[in-house]
């Protein structure tokens, strides 16, 4: 391509010369890219599900970066773009050599963000070089068709950090329903609107696009659709394309639900190999995630029925079952979305079930490093009292066991604190745990 074309193409990703639309800010993620690209020298791949964000998020981070390092020193090229007629390792490095003498950074190293990479054959070798030389700070993002984080790991080798982002945690979805939350003051004000929107939340998820749209149906099977044909199918070369989704729609049916493979087998009539390959994939695509039983025998963990949640509640609202049958489903996969969000922020943080022989079990155990910290239940209609009383025991039980004196259990009005012979079982809005 001649210089003019691609000087051309990248100013209209680029801070260069105009002013490009970021979309609305998500500081929490701006925050730890940032932190990654100033603190250290790895390179930044940014994974997720499809049509979370991660383009935009590459905007962001750049038009952050230039605030204190001039707009010259990013470069943005984003291999979708239809204009780079041919897609090849020559053509990267012709993009960079056009960014030095064209635009003339002034930097000491530029930022260079190169989102869908996976269009560009042998791009590593142009990445690690960089790398190597200490030419440049490097982001990579990709689609999950064709760049996993397991594939990352092996072409980067010890070269990089990986950050996975997810639809809209609930407090970004206030901001995009411009209701940003400051202070418990805020959010005390503001509680009759927040407890209408979570509603919404609840129903139609966080995916971005999703939350400004008015065609919010019609975009989540859309998505759901492209998931499985893009980067299921045809990523894993999946002959037969009806399993699958009835796997996907089985799972999304059953979120919240304990299941073991065996067992899908059996319902399902399909060969437990395939069940397990099958999971595997839809896992590896962000579609569904998976929480194992809290064991300190790692045997007994991978033995032990799974619990299993879609990564975006819309998703399951859409494609599974109706939403006003299973609002307290819904709201323990609230519950472990986010949870999955906050192991962005503390990489040490380690989130589990927890049943003891007695068939008593807790939603959540959350350990960081060595220690249980927390324990988590999730119970929509907590004022029955037949309710009440069992969810009581069973949080009791499992905060006995991990020696704590506090337990949470996440209701969706009810709020009180209780005293149980020295011990305090915490009822809290979920609302109010997601704006904390």
């Amino acid at each position: 391509m001649k210089k003019d074309e691609v000087l051309e193409i990248l100013s209209d990703w680029n801070l260069w010369i105009k002013e490009i639309d970021t979309g609305i800010k998500r500081d929490r993620y701006l925050k730890e890219f940032i932190s990654v690209l100033t603190n250290t020298d790895q390179i930044l791949c940014i994974t997720g599900v499809r049509r979370s964000g991660k383009s935009t998020l590459i905007k962001q981070i750049a038009k952050e970066i230039s605030k204190d390092e001039g707009n010259k020193n990013t470069l943005i090229i984003n291999f979708e773009d239809e204009r780079f007629s041919e897609r090849s390792l020559k053509l990267l490095l012709e993009i960079y050599n056009c960014y030095l003498e064209k635009v003339k950074p002034d930097g000491k190293k530029p930022f260079i963000f190169l989102d869908e990479i996976q269009n560009i054959p042998e791009w590593e070798r142009f990445v690690r070089g960089m790398h190597e030389r200490k030419e440049a700070k490097l982001v990579v993002s990709g689609s999950s068709s064709k760049l996993l984080s397991a594939e990352l790991a092996t072409l980067l080798t010890g070269r990089h950090i990986t950050i996975t982002t997810y639809p809209l945690s609930f407090k970004e979805f206030l901001v995009f329903k411009n209701i940003p939350i400051q202070s418990d003051l805020e959010i005390t004000a503001r509680r009759t609107e927040i407890k209408k929107l979570l509603h919404e939340y609840l129903e139609f998820g966080g995916f971005p696009e999703v939350v400004l749209s008015s065609e919010k149906k019609r975009i989540l099977l859309s998505y759901f659709e492209t998931i499985l044909s893009k980067d299921i199918v045809e990523r894993f070369r999946i002959r037969e394309r009806e399993k699958v989704k009835a796997l996907a729609k089985f799972y999304l049916t059953n979120i919240s639900s304990l299941i073991t493979f065996n067992k899908i087998s059996e319902f399902l009539d399909m060969p437990l190999t395939t069940i397990e390959r099958f999971s595997n994939y839809l896992e590896t695509a962000h579609l569904i995630f998976f929480i194992k039983r809290f064991s300190y025998s790692f045997k007994e963990q991978e033995k032990s029925p799974r619990k299993v949640y879609s990564i975006d509640c819309g998703l399951s609202n859409t494609i599974g079952f109706r939403f006003t049958e299973n609002f307290g489903r819904i709201m323990e996969n609230i519950v472990a979305t986010e949870l999955k969000i906050r192991q962005m922020v503390s990489p040490e943080l380690e989130v589990y079930y927890w049943k003891d022989y007695q068939q008593r079990e807790v939603d959540f155990v959350l350990k960081d490093k060595a220690q249980v910290q927390q324990v988590i239940q999730v119970s929509y209609d907590i004022e029955d009292m037949n309710t009440k009383e069992r969810e009581r025991r069973s949080i009791l039980k499992a905060m006995n066991e991990f020696k704590l004196k506090e337990g949470l259990i996440i209701t969706e009005s009810f709020e009180q604190d209780e005293e149980i012979d020295g011990n305090t079982i915490v009822y809290k809005p979920l609302w109010k745990w997601l704006t904390e």
